[in-house]
């Protein structure tokens, strides 16, 4: 027998900010719902006419002025019939990472509020937005072994010092900074600028860039970018 379905599609984004030594994830206060004096992840129903990624770089735009250009899917969340109390909703959730200083954060569209948390500060969310977080860091911690996003995270000219640091925050825990300075950059994918750090405290210290265009034609001819950090 057949039966009607009355399912909505729904993306949520989970987007990764990097400042002053912590890292940030992007959420928004809902202006309507049943959970509107909850926190919850930037995200909305998906239009007939438009894809999955289009739909949430739209809801991004819409809720927080942030766009993004690493954009990853991370897992469809269904499972839970009544995961969203308003309707049976399925939600395919993505995790971005920007370097957040690029950013003026503004509510608008269904959002009341916008704001940067501090990962390990985050609240009760709606939904099962907490576990679209747990699983995205965990995602995120992972990939740094195997492919170089780690600067999404930074500016476009960064101290070492921040790379190193990022890594040591996102993997909770202290690396062998000297032997982690030598792998990076005997891959040549990053290059010191002639530019120095504008904090004056102590040696001045060189800027370095992460070369793109270098990255993706090694990877043509086959590089493989692997950091053991154990």
């Amino acid at each position: 027998m057949s039966e009607n379905q009355n399912i909505k599609i729904a993306v949520d984004a989970i987007v990764f900010g990097y400042q002053n030594g912590k890292l940030y994830v992007l959420l928004i206060q809902q202006k309507f719902g049943s959970e509107t004096s909850y926190w919850a992840l930037p995200g909305g129903l998906v239009h007939n006419n438009e894809s999955l990624q289009d739909a949430v770089q739209r809801e991004l735009k819409e809720e927080t002025n942030v766009s993004v250009n690493y954009l990853e899917q991370l897992y469809t969340y269904g499972d839970s019939i009544n995961r969203d109390p308003r309707n049976r909703v399925i939600s395919v959730a993505y995790f971005a990472l920007v370097d957040s200083s690029k950013f003026k954060i503004k509510a608008d569209s269904d959002a009341e509020n916008v704001q940067w948390f501090a990962v390990d500060e985050i609240p009760k969310l709606a939904f099962d937005h907490n576990e679209m977080i747990e699983n995205a860091i965990n995602r995120l911690k992972a990939k740094l072994s195997y492919q170089p996003i780690g600067f999404d995270l930074l500016p476009k000219e960064f101290l070492f010092s921040e790379l190193e640091n990022l890594y040591c925050i996102i993997l909770n825990k202290e690396i062998d900074r000297r032997n982690f300075r030598k792998k990076i950059l005997s891959f040549g994918i990053i290059e010191e600028t002639n530019q120095f750090s504008p904090i004056k405290t102590g040696r001045p210290a060189k800027l370095f860039r992460f070369n793109s265009i270098k990255y993706k034609a090694f990877l043509d001819n086959g590089f493989h970018f692997e950091i053991k950090l154990a």
